[in-house]
């Protein structure tokens, strides 16, 4: 018996399973009807749900890219920031990333919020925490970020001591390389700068002076200043 027809028999929306191969409508109608789960995701039409999050393998780190992208939020006016918020990419992905920046729609940016207050489209940026899920993150997450145009994907896999930045030119991802002092600098966002190897050292202050250090660039300012002549 199909999926609409077993729900019609018991006459209530089927739980979401870890797994399941939906719809982004019938993953949504199960998601919002199961108010408890805080945080699962439709990844090319399967759904991932994530286990209790631990906090240095994840809620930690994670507060560390939320507070470096929330610095450069606050310089530049224009600029959006999520944290977990739902992203409707395309009819079979539906991500909550971890965090977002995006360009605000009535600026330019790629992405707007719908009717339903949720993200649709790509935004400019995502990064995600990896602690464990570093295989989807870097797989069949990647192919639909990158095929629905998200411009950048940062992957922090904190139990490799690694975090990859990509770029989307020509239809595919590149690696967004640190120069010598372990910088890597936004192409899309002019100043994001992340200071990566003092990131995974967990020296925060430095990571916090490198973010300064490219808000206060010349590029940074012209960036401001086409935003806001918009």
């Amino acid at each position: 018996m199909g999926t609409v027809s077993r729900q019609k028999v018991l006459g209530k929306v089927l739980p979401l399973e870890n797994g399941d191969c939906l719809t982004r409508y019938e993953f949504e109608r199960r998601y919002q009807a199961m108010p408890q789960i805080k945080k699962a995701e439709l990844i090319e039409g399967v759904v991932y749900m994530a286990s209790p999050l631990r906090f240095e393998p994840h809620a930690e780190p994670h507060s560390s890219i939320i507070g470096w992208l929330w610095i450069y939020r606050i310089a530049t006016p224009g600029i959006r920031l999520g944290d977990n918020a739902t992203v409707r990419l395309d009819m079979d992905n539906e991500p909550q990333p971890d965090a977002l920046l995006r360009i605000d729609e009535s600026l330019g940016g790629q992405s707007y919020l719908d009717e339903d207050d949720y993200v649709a489209g790509a935004p400019e940026l995502i990064a995600e925490v990896a602690a464990s899920s570093a295989a989807y993150d870097l797989g069949d997450k990647l192919k639909a970020y990158r095929r629905n145009r998200v411009q950048e994907y940062l992957v922090w896999q904190v139990y490799d001591q690694r975090l990859d930045w990509f770029r989307l030119k020509e239809g595919r991802y590149v690696t967004l390389e640190p120069d010598k002092s372990g910088v890597v600098r936004s192409e899309v966002f002019p100043g994001l700068w992340l200071a990566v190897s003092a990131l995974l050292a967990g020296d925060l202050a430095k990571v916090l002076t490198v973010a300064q250090s490219g808000i206060a660039t010349v590029e940074h300012g012209a960036f401001v200043k086409r935003l806001k002549g918009s």
